[in-house]
């Protein structure tokens, strides 16, 4: 999709529909029903989903469920690779434009902030790191870095927490690559789709007591339809720990559990905190990042509800 120059009127523009929130708030429920009422396609806005290692512990679709309407970027990558926002927006806007030439409604369904937002509203242009100060960089210690970086970008030290090791490195290395402290680039954005197209903005905060013990339900149904045999499967292929489809969650507590660490109760326990927190994460996000004009839906996702809401959406895409 060309996002280079946008001359076209509001009413000109495609329309995109996006469905987002915390984890097991009923995102796809709702998706999947809006297919019912007219024609779309489905586009993964979640990071642990395009990786193809992980369809029951990142809880994408199953195979019948992607057979109702068309998917895209679920399951795409490798779980060799890691998938940056960066690349996944490309790919999105590749899926958006399809969609629209198909005679169909793009429908974002996902709960990865960072996602949505280099999407909509682009990316800093840094440039590429030169490989020797990256490497000089990353061989420094947390506490030197941080000091180093009080020192060469002071503004972003005070953001920044002692001990967050990996934006510590990042803020360090692009102040020492390009000459210019990483908040410069970063109020620079380029290659965002936002006004280009007609959002149809729907985010999901159901209460949390609701939505904990949901996330608890999945994981438990997660098991019961093979979880640890997927987890298995992916630790035969001996990947780097770093890897994100390592450390999404669920894979490292089975895994814990399959090499006889934890025990099934204990690994059940952690990876339900572990879910809760997640969510948590999300759904503070949502509340406070995304745009206050965005439809906010903070009841429980019942039937009902989501027939009142894919009506809604419909109308809307109509419109």
């Amino acid at each position: 999709m060309s996002v280079a120059v946008n001359t076209k009127t509001s009413s000109e523009r495609p329309k995109v529909a996006l469905i987002a929130g915390p984890t097991a708030s009923g995102k796809s429920a709702i998706a999947l029903a809006l297919a019912k009422l007219c024609p779309v396609t489905i586009i993964n806005a979640d990071a642990s989903q395009v990786y193809r290692d992980l369809r029951i512990l990142s809880a994408r679709p199953t195979a019948e469920e992607e057979a109702e309407c068309p998917h895209r970027l679920f399951g795409h990558i490798d779980g060799a690779l890691a998938c940056s926002a960066a690349a996944w927006a490309e790919d999105a806007k590749e899926a958006i434009e399809d969609s629209v030439n198909d005679g169909r409604l793009p429908v974002l369904v996902g709960g990865t902030g960072l996602y949505i937002r280099t999407l909509l509203d682009g990316i800093a242009p840094v440039p590429e790191i030169a490989p020797e100060i990256r490497q000089k960089v990353r061989r420094l210690d947390v506490s030197a870095a941080y000091e180093a970086l009080s020192e060469e970008d002071p503004e972003a030290a005070t953001r920044l927490s002692p001990s967050d090791t990996t934006r510590i490195a990042r803020a360090l290395e692009v102040v020492r690559s390009t000459g210019r402290p990483l908040k410069d680039w970063q109020a620079e954005r380029v290659g965002g789709i936002g006004d280009a197209i007609n959002l149809i903005p729907l985010i999901l905060l159901p209460p949390r007591d609701w939505l904990g013990e949901r996330c608890d339900r999945r994981f438990e149904a997660m098991l019961e339809r093979g979880s640890i045999d997927e987890v298995r499967v992916l630790l035969t292929r001996q990947l780097d720990p770093a890897l994100p489809v390592m450390r999404a969650i669920g894979v490292r507590e089975i895994a814990a559990m399959i090499v006889g660490v934890e025990s099934l109760e204990s690994t059940k326990v952690h990876t339900k905190i572990a879910t809760r927190q997640f969510a948590k994460r999300q759904y503070t996000w949502f509340r406070n990042q995304s745009p206050p004009a965005w439809i906010r839906e903070d009841g429980e996702i019942s039937n009902e509800n989501i027939n009142n809401l894919v009506i809604k959406l419909r109308n809307m895409a109509l419109t």
